[in-house]
């Protein structure tokens, strides 16, 4: 039989996804009795899917230039009392198989399942409770006069749910963000910000692909399926990875860090050639005109692009002179096909939104919370961890890590 007491708990976290096992695991270490709620009817499901579930689980090179905030500087402290050597080490102590992929990304060898049971054993170890198909309903604070008969003298916070009335000394938002909603995510945790006169910075998708509605999206559709080594640019951020054409738009590791900072109406331009700069490209351009004057263009480009993006490239950028031999196209000319393959620029209409977004940009504004023990400055006892917060990380596993350092740093506070 339930005892009323297990009502009454020191930290309760809202989340059960990366940031709130991590918390959770670290809370429970430290002797306190912890409760996680997750409205879902399985936890960790991001940690399932992510990676293609593998679970891109961090980075081996970690900097504060790697993250996205309004205060750029707000990672940093978490960041370096929980860094990417800290979780490593826990993976292997559980024996988890993992490789390095580029750039420093590593991803577990068999499944992401490794991940989750590590943080869910780290949490049995510290008898934190889980409880899912949690809905929370209403959240008040609890002031010492007004203490409700049934709480702890210390309690803070009182949570009304469909599974009952809990009690809280600490509460922790790590309800993630609004990307992905069939895993289940919602804007909760962005309400509760409110609800204690947070301000929330602007939201919107981020690690997202890019769609159009122009002319281009019948490139795209044509081209779907296929990729290719390059650079794409928006107005203010620029990144060399693999470039993917879908029948919906451009995807693709670059198309999804640039669109982390793309803004609507920007253009983003690709450039197929990225390890040479248009003088050079130019001047191969034009040694293939002296060394093959009979052939076309299209023809030479085949050994550097895929023919089907030649055919494209041609009917878009020198459909004048598809037909003309190499030898008759005026140097001018190459000059600019040159500059335009570097420069191949497009205007987005949009993005596919949160509906395939891996992260939400913006959040609880970090001006209102400590970078030392993510607690709210306007409510004590309240912490903010996770993608919640104006903290976005690039592609490559840095929103896990920054959720493993924002769930460490709250939890040494909780």
């Amino acid at each position: 039989m339930t005892q009323p007491h297990t009502h009454q708990y020191d930290v309760i976290i809202i989340g059960a996804g990366a940031s709130g096992l991590m918390c959770a695991s670290h809370a429970g270490q430290r002797g306190r009795r912890v409760l996680v709620l997750d409205s879902s009817n399985k936890v960790g499901k991001k940690i399932l899917m992510s990676g293609g579930g593998r679970c891109n689980m961090t980075n081996l090179f970690v900097e504060p230039e790697n993250f996205i905030s309004n205060n750029p500087h707000f990672c940093i402290s978490a960041l370096n009392r929980y860094t990417q050597w800290d979780f490593i080490a826990m993976v292997e102590k559980y024996k988890i198989p993992y490789h390095e992929r580029k750039h420093g990304q590593l991803f577990c060898n068999d499944s992401a399942k490794d991940i989750l049971n590590m943080l869910l054993a780290e949490c049995e170890k510290s008898n934190v409770a889980i409880k899912t198909h949690c809905e929370v309903t209403q959240i008040q604070t609890i002031e010492g006069s007004k203490a409700d008969s049934t709480s702890s003298p210390t309690a803070r916070f009182k949570l009304n749910s469909n599974l009952g009335t809990y009690f809280a000394e600490s509460l922790v938002i790590a309800t993630g963000g609004l990307s992905i909603p069939t895993l289940g995510s919602s804007g909760f945790g962005y309400d509760i910000a409110k609800q204690f006169g947070h301000t929330v910075l602007p939201l919107r998708a981020g690690l997202v692909p890019f769609t159009f509605t122009d002319g281009f999206k019948a490139v795209t559709e044509r081209l779907s399926g296929i990729a290719v080594d390059g650079t794409m640019s928006s107005d203010t951020a620029a990144f060399s990875e693999a470039i993917l054409f879908t029948h919906r738009g451009i995807s693709g590791p670059a198309a999804l860090q640039v669109s982390n900072y793309w803004q609507v109406g920007e253009s983003i331009t690709i450039d197929l050639f990225p390890t040479e700069d248009v003088s050079e490209l130019a001047h191969w351009l034009k040694q293939q005109k002296q060394q093959h004057p009979k052939s076309l263009l299209r023809t030479l480009l085949y050994d550097r692009l895929v023919k089907s993006l030649v055919l494209e490239l041609q009917t878009l950028l020198w459909e004048n002179h598809a037909e003309t031999a190499m030898g008759q196209i005026p140097d001018t000319v190459l000059d600019d096909i040159a500059h335009l393959l570097k420069n191949w620029s497009h205007k987005p209409s949009g993005t596919e939104g949160y509906r395939t977004a891996e992260v939400t940009l913006g959040g609880v504004d970090t001006a209102e919370l400590s970078s030392k023990t993510m607690e709210s400055k306007k409510q004590k006892g309240l912490y903010f961890i996770g993608e919640v917060v104006d903290v976005t990380g690039h592609l490559g596993g840095f929103n896990f890590q920054w959720a493993w350092a924002s769930g460490h740093a709250a939890a040494q506070y909780v």
